[in-house]
């Protein structure tokens, strides 16, 4: 009988920024589903260990015969030092992931192989020739896997202990057919939405341990005849849930009352922008500001929680992008905000754009967390644009303020609070800024 072979999948920490941190408990927050995908799809005849070095330091002498990383641009430093470590001691290593998809030749100084594009394609090749001794440098997904029989992820190998919350995620679709300039998803996941069949969905949640799962869809309504037949679906199981979704499910009764009936509690929205001329030049035309007040207010009636992302940074933003963001959140009541510096990440639309412009100021990866600037503004500088994202997330997350959004309705209040008060800690680590100049449009950075 031959030897069983181990295998060693690690997930890297984000060096830097507020986010992908552990909580004080010394926890993370939501799983990530790509390592367990890998190893439910290993045979049999391996070993397989999932290590979140986020939360367990790596041990560069474990024993292993291969290693395999997987990392967001931000985590890539992180990653590089873990592949090199283990390489040192003669283990081979490969990498994938987004980041590693795009740039894969400066991924190759680290690992032995690279995968570019969804692995599942191609991993039992990988097992397989580097057990004849041979891996190729780079694996290829020529194609786009479809979601039908995937197998369900591997997350027995998980210490649930070590997770805050969202232990159980899962997805439902994959693609996403808009392709934002600066979003990684299209670049690596096609333009083409791809969806399981519903009944292989409703099996793994019927298989979860928790009452609330969380759906790592970019877009989980993207396909509304798909979502409605899920969400119907979903009703019998008396589940609580949230997921991503654009704030058109609000132009669709019956997709936003299905949403909320199958126990959609919450919903993490896209905004991005709340200028009419950003939002055409991304590709995303289809959000109107003009509609959002009315979009929000059916949401909230629907029983929904709004999550909403905001961007900063875009060509047309000057300074007085911070203030009116912050009124229009506060004025209707978003009952939590994400803020994100914009981020040409390898591999879009916008890294490109910027690249020929010469805009790109910085290359240290792990400033790519959405929460640095490393290109240069058209109408503010580099620093105009970090403290007005320090000051817009410092003002939401005020106590005040939380209650405010909070207290718009009885019905939920304890997610929205309990939400809020999660988020505070993340703006509370930022710096303090004092008052900001918010006039200025059409202001030009100098040398753009």
């Amino acid at each position: 009988m031959a030897d069983r072979k181990k295998l060693l999948l690690i997930l890297p920490r984000n060096e830097r920024g507020y986010w992908g941190k552990v909580s004080k408990s010394g926890k993370a927050g939501f799983v990530r589903l790509s390592l367990p995908q890998l190893a439910a799809l290993t045979p049999e005849d391996w070993d397989v260990e999932i290590l979140d070095s986020r939360i367990t330091p790596v041990d560069f002498k474990k024993k292993a015969d291969l290693v395999g990383i997987t990392a967001f641009t931000a985590e890539i430093p992180s990653a590089y030092a873990i592949a090199d470590g283990f390489r040192k001691n003669g283990v081979k290593v490969v990498m994938g992931g987004v980041h590693v998809s795009a740039l894969p030749e400066e991924a190759l100084r680290h690992a032995d192989s690279v995968v570019a594009g969804e692995a599942e394609a191609v991993w039992r090749d990988v097992l397989d020739d580097f057990s004849k001794d041979a891996l190729k440098p780079v694996y290829r997904a020529g194609r786009l896997i479809e979601m039908k029989g995937m197998p369900v992820p591997r997350r027995d190998l998980l210490d649930r202990k070590l997770y805050v919350s969202g232990f159980n995620t899962l997805q439902a679709t994959r693609g996403c057919p808009f392709g934002c300039e600066f979003c990684a998803v299209t670049a690596f996941f096609g333009e083409k939405f791809r969806t399981r069949p519903v009944g292989e969905v409703i099996d793994e949640i019927q298989g979860f341990d928790t009452r609330d799962f969380f759906f790592l869809d970019d877009n989980i309504a993207g396909k509304p005849p798909y979502a409605k037949e899920l969400f119907k679906a979903l009703i019998p199981l008396k589940r609580t849930w949230g997921g991503q979704t654009s704030i058109t499910i609000a132009k669709d009764d019956e997709l936003l009352g299905l949403y909320a009936k199958s126990g959609g509690k919450y919903a993490f929205i896209g905004f991005e922008s709340l200028s009419e001329a950003t939002l055409k030049r991304m590709n995303k035309s289809w959000n109107s500001p003009d509609g959002y007040r009315e979009s929000i207010r059916k949401i909230h009636s629907a029983g929904i929680n709004i999550i909403g992302s905001f961007v900063f940074g875009f060509d047309e933003d000057d300074p007085s992008v911070f203030k009116n963001t912050f009124d229009f959140i506060m004025e209707n009541n978003v009952d939590a905000a994400q803020f994100n510096i914009l981020t040409p990440f390898p591999g879009t639309k916008l890294y490109d754009a910027l690249e020929k412009e010469g805009r790109i100021t910085d290359r240290d990866w792990a400033k790519y967390n959405t929460g640095e600037v490393v290109f240069r503004p058209v109408c503010m500088g580099p620093e105009e644009l970090l403290r007005g994202y320090h000051w817009i997330f410092r003002n939401t997350y005020s106590i005040k303020n939380i209650l405010k959004r909070s207290l718009r309705s009885p019905s939920g209040i304890a997610y929205r609070i309990v939400v809020n008060l999660s988020w505070r800690k993340k703006a509370h680590r930022m710096p303090r800024v004092g008052a900001l100049n918010f006039s200025g449009a059409g202001r030009k950075a100098a040398g753009v």
